[in-house]
Formats: structure tokens, C-alpha cells, sequence
């Protein structure tokens, strides 16, 4: 059975037109602050990756039958229970992960209710470290 393309591919969307968006006001403001502590740390511009992820850089994965896909490095999620992060692939065995502070994780991406919840430090070493993969 061949793969499908991935469904999360960039987008012409300006990033700052879908900030505008996010809401609560709340939310808008932590997403505004988080895009601007990642672009620091990735040294990359955001870009929208998909409707509503904001994504820095662009890496290669393979599937299991050998094709080869582009996927953001990093980045994040504004959605409205919380902020989801892509910075670590499994955040419960992270040693960086245990030091950010309070957040719960999927697979792949981490929970954040609050920018002001985590450890913003350590949020960049995360992204440097994602960036370098």
C-alpha cells in the first residue's frame, strides 16, 4: 500500500494573520511570545505548517516503507486548551523535558496551559536541540 503525503505541509498563510486570530486574547499573547522565543532560538523565520501549526526549519523523515517526507523541526500550536509544542519526540523520557516545569505530553508534542507554567530557558534549549537533529 503506498503513503499518502502528509497532510501537515507549509502554507503561503502569514503567520502574523493567523496569530491575529488566536483566541482568547490570552492565548494570542502566549502564542506571540512563544513565536518569538522560538524564532530566537531556531535562528529560523515561522511559517505556517498546515491551518494552524507554526513551524522553524524543516527536517527529513523516512516512513516504514522508505519515502522520504519534510516535517518543521520545531513548533507549535496555539489551539484552545493548550499550547502544543514539537520540540521533543518523547517527552516522558527527556531529561530537558523534566526541567521545564508543568505541562503533560502526547507521543510526539507537550501540553503547555500557560507560557508562564514552563521554564522558558530551558523551552530554548529544547528548540536548539530539536533544530540540530
Amino acid at each position: 500500500m503506498p503513503s499518502k503525503a502528509p497532510k501537515t505541509r507549509p502554507t503561503e498563510v502569514a503567520v502574523d494573520d493567523f496569530l491575529a486570530g488566536v483566541e482568547p486574547a490570552a492565548r494570542r499573547e502566549d502564542a506571540k511570545a512563544l513565536c518569538a522565543i522560538m524564532a530566537s532560538a531556531s535562528g529560523q523565520a515561522p511559517r505556517m505548517w498546515g491551518p494552524s501549526i507554526i513551524g522553524f526549519g524543516q527536517r527529513t523523515y523516512q516512513t516504514a516503507d522508505g519515502k522520504a517526507h519534510q516535517m518543521l523541526a520545531a513548533g507549535f500550536s496555539p489551539r484552545k486548551p493548550a499550547l502544543v509544542l514539537y520540540v521533543s519526540a518523547a517527552a516522558a523520557d527527556d531529561p530537558l523535558a523534566a526541567r521545564l516545569g508543568k505541562f503533560t505530553h502526547g507521543k510526539s508534542c507537550i501540553y503547555v496551559k500557560r507560557l508562564a507554567d514552563i521554564d522558558q530557558g530551558v523551552l530554548e534549549q529544547m528548540v536548539r536541540r530539536a533544530m540540530a537533529r
